[in-house]
C-alpha cells in the first residue's frame, strides 16, 4: 500500500469534495484494502469522456491497492432518477437496461483492471426485497429530509409534481452501500444527496459510514455545458479514431487542462511540467496533441493513434490551417444554425448568399472535410473549425 499522504495526493486529484476527509485518512491508515463503490445507471449504451471521470477515479483506487465495486444499477434504472430533473425521468424497460448493461462491461475495462473489478447489479439483492422490508427501508428517512434535495426542493415549492416512487431512488441507492458494505462511495457532485443517504442507512444499518468522494461533471467541447450527447458536445469513447482525435484537438487552450487532470492518466507533475513549456513558448496544440494520442490508444490502440495523428496532420498543417485564428461564440438558444447563416454570423463571409455560392463552389470545409450541401443545419453545442477559400478560418463554438 502506498502511503497514507500519497495515496490522499492521487485520490485528491480532480475532485470536488471528499466528505469527510479524516474519515478517510483513518481508512487509508488502516493499511487494508477498502471496497470502492460507484454506481452507473445503464441509461444509454454508449458512454463517453465525460461518465469516465468516475471510472478514471476508481482506475486510481485499483492502483492504490483498492477493490472496485463496478455497480450497474439495473434496479434504479427501471425506477429512473429523478436528479437534475424538473419532472419524473420515464423508466427503462427491463430489455433495455440490460442491453445498455453489457455494452457497459466491455467499455468500462478499456480502462479498469478486470481481474482487480467486481460488476454488480443491484437486483441481484433489490430484487428480493419484500414489500414489507421495502417499506421497511423507506420508514428510515423522513419526506422532510428528501425535501432538502435541491431538485425535489424546486418541483415541491413550484407546484410541479413528484411522485413517490421517486423518493425511492435514493433510498434504493443509499441501501446499495449497506448491501455492498462499501468504504467509499464514489459520485458526480449532482449524487451528493444520494451518497449522503448511503452515510445514513449504513450507520442505521450498524455499518461504518462510507466517505464520500465526488467529481466534477465535464464540459463538453464548447467548455460551458455538461458533456452530452444531446447537446453534440460529446467526445464518444466509441467513436472513430480519427473523429476522436479531432474532438479533442478543437477544445480551448483553457478547456485543455481541464480535460488533462480529469481524463489524463499523466501525473500532474509532468502536466504541470507542460505548463511551464507553454510558458516558455511550446503552441499548445503540442499538448493537445499528447491528450488526443493518449486517449484514441485507450479506447482503441497505439497504432490507431498514431494513424488518427498523421490524419490530423495531413488534414490541418497541410492544409495550411494557421495555429491561431478567430473563435466567435455564436448564440443560438440550442437551436442549432443553417451552415450558411452561420458562417455569415462568423464573419467568413458578407452574405448568406456569397456563403450558398462558397459551398456550391467547393470553397467551404468543416474541420477539413469539404461540404457541398448548404443545407446543413449545425447542431448546437458543437465546436468547428470552418474554412471558406484558402486563408479564412473560424474555430466557431455554437452555443
Amino acid at each position: 500500500m502506498t502511503d497514507v499522504n500519497s495515496a490522499l495526493e492521487i485520490i485528491r486529484r480532480g475532485t470536488d469534495e471528499i466528505l469527510p476527509q479524516d474519515e478517510l485518512v483513518k481508512k487509508l491508515a488502516k493499511g487494508k484494502p477498502l471496497r470502492v463503490k460507484a454506481g452507473f445507471d445503464p441509461t444509454a449504451p454508449d458512454l463517453h469522456v465525460g461518465h469516465t471521470v468516475l471510472v478514471n477515479k476508481l482506475r486510481q483506487f485499483q492502483e492504490l491497492g483498492h477493490e472496485v465495486l463496478f455497480l450497474i444499477g439495473d434496479f434504479t434504472a427501471m425506477i429512473g432518477d429523478p436528479t437534475g430533473k424538473s419532472a419524473t425521468r420515464p423508466a427503462l424497460s427491463r430489455e433495455q437496461v440490460m442491453e445498455n448493461a453489457q455494452s457497459y462491461e466491455h467499455q468500462i475495462f478499456k480502462i479498469l483492471d478486470p481481474e482487480k473489478t467486481t460488476i454488480v447489479f443491484n437486483s441481484s439483492w433489490m430484487g428480493e426485497m419484500s414489500a414489507a422490508e421495502m417499506i421497511q427501508l423507506a420508514g428510515k428517512h423522513t419526506v422532510a429530509r428528501m425535501l432538502e434535495r435541491d431538485d425535489f426542493n424546486k418541483r415541491y415549492t413550484s407546484g410541479q409534481p413528484i411522485a413517490i416512487h421517486e423518493f425511492l431512488y435514493p433510498l434504493v441507492q443509499g441501501y446499495d452501500s449497506v448491501a455492498l458494505k462499501s468504504d467509499v462511495e464514489l459520485g458526480g457532485t449532482d449524487q451528493k444527496f444520494n451518497l449522503l443517504v448511503g452515510r445514513e442507512l449504513q450507520k442505521q444499518y450498524g455499518q461504518e459510514p462510507q466517505s464520500i468522494v465526488t467529481m466534477p461533471i465535464l464540459e463538453g467541447l464548447d467548455g460551458v455545458q455538461k458533456m452530452s450527447k444531446s447537446l453534440g458536445n460529446y467526445i464518444g469513447i466509441t467513436d472513430a479514431p480519427e473523429d476522436m482525435f479531432g474532438k479533442i484537438m478543437s477544445v480551448s487552450d483553457e478547456l485543455m487542462w481541464r480535460y488533462l487532470e480529469l481524463l489524463s492518466f499523466r501525473s500532474m507533475s509532468e502536466i504541470d511540467g507542460w505548463k511551464r513549456e507553454i510558458e516558455q513558448g511550446l503552441n499548445p496544440r503540442d499538448v493537445k496533441i499528447r491528450l488526443a494520442e493518449e486517449l484514441v490508444e485507450r479506447f482503441h490502440s497505439r497504432s490507431d493513434a498514431d494513424r488518427a495523428h498523421q490524419a490530423f496532420v495531413s488534414r490541418f498543417r497541410k492544409g495550411q490551417m494557421p495555429d491561431e485564428m478567430p473563435e466567435p461564440v455564436l448564440q443560438t438558444g440550442g437551436e442549432g444554425m443553417p451552415i450558411a447563416n452561420l458562417l455569415k454570423e462568423a464573419g467568413l463571409v458578407k452574405s448568406t448568399s456569397e456563403a450558398m455560392r462558397m459551398i456550391k463552389q467547393g470553397a467551404v470545409r468543416i474541420d477539413g472535410e469539404r461540404i457541398s450541401d448548404n443545407s446543413i443545419k449545425v447542431e448546437a453545442g458543437s465546436v468547428q473549425v470552418y474554412q471558406v477559400g484558402k486563408r479564412r478560418f473560424a474555430r466557431v463554438t455554437l452555443e
